[in-house]
């Protein structure tokens, strides 16, 4: 594939500094833009000063007062998407007249960092109006999480399926910044991935649909000095010293550090079956995970502002912490397989998205509201994590949601100093153990079926409602990660996991895909460092014929269901295709005796690699190998 990166992280040197171009043509051009948005007497009310008064205008918005600071965060916002989509558009005009066509435009989403995901949906927030606006360009990722891992791994699924959500019909996901080094950057070994990390990020990454990964830095290099000295301490092209890339999987000198051989095992896994997972889609439960682009829009704030402080800091407690490391985390765990859907500015169909789990926080738009009022009415199940909104974005009350729920919010009580907040469950959550929480929404909950209470003054944080022919389950506290309550309330939803396995130790990711024709993979991956033996099954039904499975510490496999080549049908396989020829199929061993079960009318030669057993029209391969002696298994067909 060939395409042209527009620019690199467009918005993101000014979120991560707070500080907005603000310059007097971009202050002009904001003006103009809300005079475009707004009549003039809606305008006169939301800014008290002159829009059209060039130094009246600059002192208003660089430090504006209190009376307008919710109005201007996010009018700031929606304009910045605006002024990034326009230079986009503007790049790829030039490059359009340059003869550059008939290619993707590419932009990359900036957001990752510290290991974790959970700022990334700023830069969807401020690019998806950049990569939405025509046919013809293709958002990428930058993924940096180091290890995924049990802390993580809800992390890079959530992102990849936010993406997803705002998406055209015609822009597959791709991750143009993929990290696959050791991230040993600063050359301190301080920061050292586990070699699981590319495998685990790629094959995740593969199973939710990416049809791009481009791996950075692959290799290393140096850094030349220049012709001219600069003065500047080193002379070199670049600031990272003579050599750059140190931690990439192929050192400046050409070196193969340890992360290089299990990267290049996944890859060959990968490409052994690309032309079956280029064409398969993620399976998903009847579920999704809501996401609110305004609820990441908090990239600029006035620093001296009360009112900004209030809304940002709210959204930011709970747009994702309890909600991904909790709800989201529980989820995955439990064997939900789930996208995302834009429930702000796209359609929720019941038919098409029977249940939505959705993070909320004390702030959502009215038209949000409404629009999942109508939702619940119209049959939709609703998992609501979080706070039940009581304002609008801007700050003025609205309790649509709340009155559909019957329930009137009554006060926030926090854990803290001699106060040792304590939930006790009810109703359907019984009987389980009390548990600390550090904050809990309490409410006069009407005719609702309570499910949590604080454990001293008895107050509702927790209910379950009818709302027209649906029903929300809402959890305005800060609860434990207990997969069964959330698989418990799902189901009551309308949701269940298809897709399961018996491992009490919990740690597995797992998901599938599959083509239009039926041929499937399953991916799993052993988030921990130790072996787990596993049942699987598939809609209630026993998969590899009820054949216990042991999954490898940090270890993942990709294992075929149905999936046909030349002739031969693997119906399924406790080991992974490694390569595919006409007269061979190679795989990669991971049991102590894997099983291939074959139908097919071609001749499967003799090996003293493994046996052969016929029953009925199934063929049985049964390896002589031990997948931690020998891994390689080929099978071979007679011509």
């Amino acid at each position: 594939m060939i395409g042209v990166q527009l620019d690199n992280e467009i918005g993101m040197l000014s979120w991560v500094s707070n500080s907005p171009d603000l310059t007097e043509h971009v202050l002009e051009d904001f003006a103009g833009w809300l005079q475009r948005k707004y009549d003039a007497g809606t305008l006169g009310r939301r800014y008290p000063f002159k829009l059209d008064r060039k130094e009246e205008r600059e002192q208003a918005v660089r430090s504006p007062r209190e009376e307008y600071a919710a109005a201007l965060l996010h009018d700031l916002g929606y304009y910045m998407r605006h002024r990034f989509a326009k230079y986009v558009a503007e790049l790829r005009k030039y490059a359009e007249q340059s003869g550059v066509t008939g290619i993707p435009f590419l932009v990359n989403i900036h957001g990752t960092g510290n290991g974790r995901g959970k700022t990334y949906p700023i830069g969807i927030s401020q690019l998806y109006e950049s990569y939405t606006q025509a046919p013809g360009y293709l958002s990428g990722s930058d993924i940096y999480f180091g290890d995924l891992n049990m802390d993580t791994f809800q992390d890079l699924y959530l992102i990849n399926g936010f993406m997803d959500a705002v998406h055209l019909p015609d822009q597959p996901l791709a991750s143009l910044e993929f990290n696959c080094g050791d991230g040993n950057f600063g050359e301190t070994y301080g920061s050292r991935y586990d070699p699981s990390a590319v495998d685990f990020k790629t094959r995740m990454c593969i199973a939710q649909g990416n049809r791009l990964l481009n791996f950075y830095l692959f290799s290393g290099g140096y850094n030349y000095r220049m012709d001219q000295k600069l003065g500047d301490g080193n002379d070199r092209i670049a600031f990272t010293g003579e050599r750059h890339g140190f931690a990439a999987p192929v050192g400046p000198d050409g070196d193969l550090n340890y992360t290089y051989p299990r990267m290049a095992r996944v890859n060959k896994t990968v490409m052994a079956v690309a032309d079956k997972l280029a064409v398969m889609d993620e399976e998903r439960d009847a579920v999704a995970y809501g996401f609110i682009p305004d609820y990441y829009m908090t990239e600029y704030k006035y620093p001296h502002s009360t009112v900004m402080k209030d809304i940002v800091t709210n959204l930011e407690a709970n747009r994702n912490a309890g909600a991904w490391d909790i709800m989201a985390r529980a989820m995955l765990l439990a064997g939900y397989r789930f996208g995302s859907v834009d429930v702000q500015n796209k359609p929720i169909d019941p038919q098409q998205t029977p249940v939505i789990a959705l993070p909320s926080a004390r702030y959502m738009h009215a038209h949000i509201q409404r629009k999942l009022v109508a939702y619940m009415e119209a049959g939709g199940g609703l998992l609501l994590y979080g706070e039940v909104p009581l304002y609008d974005m801007e700050g003025a009350p609205c309790t649509i949601l709340a009155d559909a729920f019957g329930v009137k919010p009554t006060r926030t009580l926090r854990d803290g100093g001699h106060y040792y907040l304590s939930l006790c469950a009810e109703g359907w959550a019984a009987p389980r153990p009390e548990i600390r929480a550090y904050y809990a929404q309490t409410f006069d909950h009407g005719k609702t079926q309570p499910l949590l209470r604080v454990y001293d003054t008895r107050e509702v944080c927790a209910f379950e409602a009818a709302v027209g022919d649906g029903k929300a389950i809402v959890i305005a506290s800060a609860y434990r990660c207990d997969i069964p309550l959330f698989r418990t309330a799902l189901e009551r939803l309308g949701a269940k996991a298809e897709l399961q396995h018996d491992c009490r130790d919990h740690g597995i990711f797992m998901t599938s895909t599959a083509t239009e024709d039926g041929e499937r993979f399953l991916h799993l991956l052993n988030l921990d460092g130790f072996d787990k033996e596993i049942r699987l099954y598939d809609r209630g039904a026993p998969l590899l014929e009820g054949r216990p499975f042991v999954l490898s510490s940090k270890d993942g496999v990709m294992l075929p269901l149905d999936i046909t080549y030349h002739g031969v049908k693997i119906v399924y396989s406790t080991a992974e295709i490694a390569q595919v020829s006409e007269d061979e199929l190679a795989f990669r061993l991971t049991q102590a005796e894997d099983v291939i079960a074959l139908e097919t009318d071609r001749r499967i030669a003799a090996s003293d690699a493994y046996s052969v057993r016929q029953d009925g029209s199934t063929v049985y391969i049964i390896s002589k190998k031990h997948a931690k002696v020998d891994d390689r298994l080929v099978i071979r067909f007679a011509s």
